[in-house]
């Protein structure tokens, strides 16, 4: 095991992917002799040489384009969208080729391509540099999404991205990177090297697509959350003194919907959390599938905590946060209702 925090752990399964398997390839803005914009293809242009890990133009339907006419010919692209904000000109390759090529092809061909993409707030991007886009993919049939929480899980759930012969896309948060960050701006950061979460197998594991985790058990109430947003549900669990359950989805479609029910039937209570916008944000659909499944075992309406429906504002940053002081006045609602 070693220590490492999310950005080494993502190199870390590139690496691994790439020495096991010669039709992986790396690739995008940045990504090759500067080892991209978070350092996290850093060295393996060095070690695998240009025609594995190389820079591609500013152009993020080019890369995508590019990376799904290299997997139909059996290549296994793990390409890079320096933020997920870039990703809006290559949705149409996204949506419109990745995800329905093997629906189109009756099975004759698929299409292996991982792309990852720093996703989120918390580091002062301004409202081009801290979308959380997830939603436009769920809505998609044919498109996997992940949002990790920690290095443990990036490192497991990337590499059975790129094993995986369907698209995926992977969502880094990038306030996660070097800590785990609960919503508390004004501590100091902790780093990966003090959280169990920070030991990593250095060789290869993987992590099922589509296993939810439960990261603190609870009986009063049950939290759903993803990325960073499950180190602020924590947070607000012990600040609050609430007896919270809280689900780490890590892969939002295919979701872990038994994992949910099950904690809901127990606690009959469910508070939903998100950075993305409140409108037509993937809390919706987990509050409505919370209704589905477990309506005659609530005790309270389900309250979603999320971001504003505006562009991330810079300057008020902490406001737009959902930090631990809002998730807790939920979960105080929710227990009073």
């Amino acid at each position: 095991m070693a220590r490492m925090t999310m950005i080494e752990a993502v190199r870390s399964a590139m690496d691994v992917s790439m020495a096991r398997d010669e039709n992986v390839v790396v690739f995008g803005e940045d990504v090759g002799y500067f080892g991209g914009v978070f350092r996290c293809t850093q060295g393996l242009q060095a070690k695998y040489g240009k025609t594995r890990c190389f820079d591609a133009p500013i152009s993020e339907s080019g890369i995508v384009g590019t990376a799904i006419g290299m997997a139909a010919y059996g290549l296994k692209p793990c390409v890079e969208i320096q933020f997920a904000d870039y990703m809006y000109p290559a949705y149409d390759q996204i949506t419109q080729e990745a995800a329905r090529i093997r629906y189109r092809s009756n099975g004759d061909f698929t299409c292996p391509i991982v792309l990852r993409m720093p996703t989120g707030g918390g580091i002062f991007g301004g409202q081009t540099h801290s979308q959380s886009p997830e939603a436009l993919f769920t809505h998609v049939c044919g498109l996997k999404v992940i949002v990790p929480s920690n290095p443990y899980d990036a490192k497991g759930l990337l590499i059975s991205a790129i094993e995986d012969p369907d698209p995926v896309m992977f969502l880094e948060p990038k306030r996660l990177y070097n800590g785990p960050f609960d919503g508390h701006h004004e501590r100091p950061v902790t780093p990966w090297s003090k959280h169990e979460l920070g030991d990593v197998p250095e060789g290869h594991y993987t992590i099922p697509i589509g296993k939810a985790e439960i990261r603190r058990t609870g009986s009063a109430v049950t939290v759903i959350a993803y990325g960073t947003m499950v180190h602020v549900a924590l947070a607000a669990a012990e600040e609050t003194g609430i007896d919270a359950e809280v689900i780490d989805l890590r892969s939002l479609l295919p979701l872990d919907l038994d994992t949910i029910v099950q904690s809901v039937t127990k606690t009959g209570r469910c508070v939903v959390v998100h950075e993305a916008t409140l409108t037509s944000g993937f809390g919706g659909e987990l509050v409505s599938l919370v209704q589905e499944h477990c309506f005659y075992h609530l005790e309270a309406p389900v309250i979603r905590v999320t971001g504003w429906d505006t562009p991330y504002p810079h300057a008020q940053e902490w406001d737009y946060f959902p930090g631990p002081a809002r998730v807790g006045r939920a979960l105080t609602e929710v227990m009073e209702a």
